[in-house]
C-alpha cells in the first residue's frame, strides 16, 4: 500500500491520551497504520493529501445500528408510536424481507454513515426472514469498506408465548445458538487491526426467553467474542421487567451474566443510580441513540451520571425506522444538546461529545486500536472542510459540532479512501439509492 500523507491540516483533534489539539500538522499513514503526527512531516513517494482549511478527526464510531430498516424509514403508523406499538406496525413488513433486502439496506446505511464521518460501526440484526443471513450485511460492509462489529442478534418468543414478535420472525433456540457458531468461525477476526468482528446479541428481554440470554452469553465467552443486547429502553420496558422477571433490566442482566467489559448494551435510558454503579463496577458498555430516543420519546438518557461514574458510554444512530436518519455526527451534537436541556448548558462540551463519538465507541467495542489520531492506532480518520457555509464564521472551527460540517470531506478506513471530495468511491450511489427505493415502493404497496 503507497504512504499517505495528509499535510497542513487547519487543525488535528488527535483524542490522544492528552487530548492534544494540532494546528498546521501533519498525518502519515503507512500499511493502514498512523506512522506519525506532527509538524513538517516528510515521505518520499507518499501520496498527499492537502488538508488545508481542513479539520482532521478520529473516524467516529457507531455502536449500534439496524442497518436493514433504511428500507423503512418514516413509515405511516409507525412515525408517532411509542416503541412497542411501534415494533407491532413494523414486524409484519420486516417478514417479507430476504437476503437482496438485507444486502441493499446495508449498503445504503454504512455509505450514509461514512459520508457523516464514521469509519467503524456495529450492526444489530436479530430477524431472518426468507433466507437472509448475518452474511449478507458481512458482504456489504466489505463492499463499501467500513470496520464492521456484526452482531448474531436474535428472537425466541413470538406472539402466542407472551412475546412481541410474530411467530414468523422468531427462530429455535438450538438453531440460533448453532448459527452464531457458524458466523463466528467463519468471519470473527480477533486480531488488531480485524475489519469484521462477531458478536453474540440476542435482542431483547421481551423477545428472547432467560436461557437464550444465558446460554448466549456462555457461548460468547466461550469464543471469546462481544455480547450486545437492548436494555432499559424505556417505560414500557421497565414495566415489563419488573412484571415478568420480577427486577429490574439491572439486575436481570446481571443475573443472567450480561455485565462486564465484554458486553455492551443499547439505549439504557432508565437506568437508575443503582443500575449505573453496577455498570461502572462491571465495565459494561452503553450505546447511548439520543435521536431515536427523542423519536421514540423514550427520554433522555443519564450520560453525564454514566460518565462521572465510569460507565464506558459510546453513540449509537439505531435503525433508520426510529431515527430516521445514520448521521452519527448529527447523532454526537444531539448527545451533547440533551445534556445540556437535563443538567445545565455546562454539562457537556463538544469536545466531550466528539471523544464520546470516537475513543469513546471505540472503547465500547473493545477496539483499543481505533478512535484515536495517534502512532500505531489504526489509519480510521475523518477530514472536514472547515470552509463549507455552516461553518462560516464560526471562532472555534474545532467545534465542530456546534457550527458544522456535518459530512465529511474525505474519509480513510484502514488507510484506504472511502470517501473523496464528499463522495462515496466504493459504491455507485445513484444506481444503489435506486435499487433501494425499488426495493422500498415494493414493500410499500403491499403495506
Amino acid at each position: 500500500m503507497t504512504d499517505t500523507l495528509i499535510k497542513n491540516a487547519d487543525v488535528i483533534l488527535t483524542m490522544d491520551d492528552d487530548r492534544a489539539e494540532l494546528h498546521g500538522a501533519d498525518v502519515l499513514i503507512r500499511d493502514g497504520v498512523i506512522a506519525a503526527v506532527g509538524h513538517g512531516l516528510m515521505a518520499d513517494g507518499a501520496e498527499v493529501f492537502d488538508a488545508a482549511s481542513k479539520i482532521v478527526t478520529p473516524g467516529l464510531v457507531n455502536t449500534h445500528h439496524h442497518l436493514y430498516q433504511t428500507l423503512t424509514r418514516a413509515v405511516p403508523g409507525a412515525q408517532d408510536a411509542l416503541l412497542f406499538g411501534w415494533l407491532q406496525r413494523l414486524y409484519p413488513i420486516w417478514a417479507r424481507f430476504g437476503p437482496e433486502e438485507m444486502f441493499v439496506s446495508a449498503q445504503v446505511g454504512l455509505a450514509e454513515l461514512a459520508l457523516s464521518g464514521c469509519t467503524m460501526t456495529s450492526d444489530h440484526l436479530y430477524l431472518y426472514p426468507n433466507g437472509a443471513r448475518l452474511d449478507d450485511t458481512i458482504a456489504a460492509a466489505s463492499e463499501v469498506g467500513l470496520r464492521f462489529h456484526a452482531t448474531r442478534g436474535a428472537m425466541s418468543i413470538g406472539e402466542s408465548d407472551g412475546g412481541l414478535p410474530p411467530d414468523a420472525l422468531v427462530e429455535d433456540e438450538a438453531a440460533i445458538l448453532n448459527d452464531s457458531i457458524r458466523v463466528i468461525d467463519a468471519f470473527h477476526d480477533p486480531n488488531p487491526g480485524a475489519m469484521v468482528r462477531v458478536g453474540v446479541a440476542p435482542c431483547s428481554p421481551f423477545s428472547v426467553s432467560r436461557d437464550l440470554m444465558r446460554d448466549a452469553a456462555l457461548l460468547a465467552r466461550d469464543k471469546g467474542v462481544m455480547m450486545h443486547t437492548h436494555l432499559a429502553e424505556n417505560d414500557e420496558d421497565i414495566a415489563y421487567s419488573l412484571e415478568k422477571f420480577g427486577c429490574r433490566p439491572g439486575q436481570y442482566a446481571e443475573d443472567l451474566g450480561w455485565t462486564g467489559d465484554d458486553v455492551w448494551h443499547a439505549h439504557c435510558v432508565k437506568l437508575d443510580g443503582q443500575e449505573i454503579d453496577l455498570f461502572a463496577r462491571s465495565r459494561t458498555g452503553v450505546a447511548h441513540c439520543p435521536c431515536s430516543n427523542c423519536r421514540l420519546g423514550s427520554g433522555i438518557a443519564p450520560i453525564r451520571a454514566m460518565r462521572d461514574a465510569g460507565v464506558p458510554v459510546g453513540l449509537g444512530v439505531d435503525g433508520s425506522a426510529s431515527n430516521d436518519i445514520g448521521n452519527l455526527a448529527g447523532e454526537a451534537r444531539m448527545a451533547m444538546l440533551l445534556q445540556r436541556v437535563q443538567n445545565g448548558a455546562d454539562a457537556m462540551s463538544t469536545r466531550e461529545a466528539l471523544e464520546i463519538a470516537t475513543r469513546g465507541g471505540a472503547q465500547v467495542l473493545g477496539r483499543d486500536d481505533c478512535g484515536q489520531i495517534a502512532v500505531g492506532k489504526r489509519a480510521d480518520l475523518a477530514i472536514w472542510d472547515a470552509q463549507c457555509v455552516d461553518n462560516a464564521g464560526s471562532w472555534d472551527p474545532a467545534a465542530l459540532l456546534l457550527a458544522g460540517p456535518s459530512r465529511v470531506s474525505a474519509l480513510y478506513v484502514e488507510g484506504h479512501q472511502i470517501v473523496r471530495d464528499g463522495q462515496m468511491q466504493t459504491l455507485d450511489m445513484g444506481k444503489t439509492i435506486a435499487h433501494q427505493n425499488a426495493l422500498a415502493r415494493k414493500l410499500a404497496e403491499r403495506g
